[in-house]
């Protein structure tokens, strides 16, 4: 669930929305969520001094707070 709503997210950012890749590392309590864009939208998904990152990264947080489960965004270069 974590996975597709990241996935959505970018999508709904970046001009190449084919190219983007969601991979997630799970462990019992926390699940690390990779994300992955092409070099061009990296911008994007960061915006200005990371405020759509740290907004993504809120919006997943609230998420996995509702299924008991700690999630960390990482996005990977």
């Amino acid at each position: 669930m974590l996975k597709e709503l990241v996935d959505f997210m970018a999508r709904a950012l970046v001009d190449n929305p084919d190219k983007v890749r969601v991979s997630e590392v799970g462990g019992e309590q926390t699940s690390v969520i990779e994300l992955r864009v092409a070099k061009e939208d990296l911008g994007k998904v960061i915006g200005k001094q990371g405020r759509t990152a740290r907004a993504m990264r809120t919006i997943l947080s609230a998420a996995s707070t509702k299924i008991r489960k700690r999630a960390v965004l990482e996005i990977i270069e």
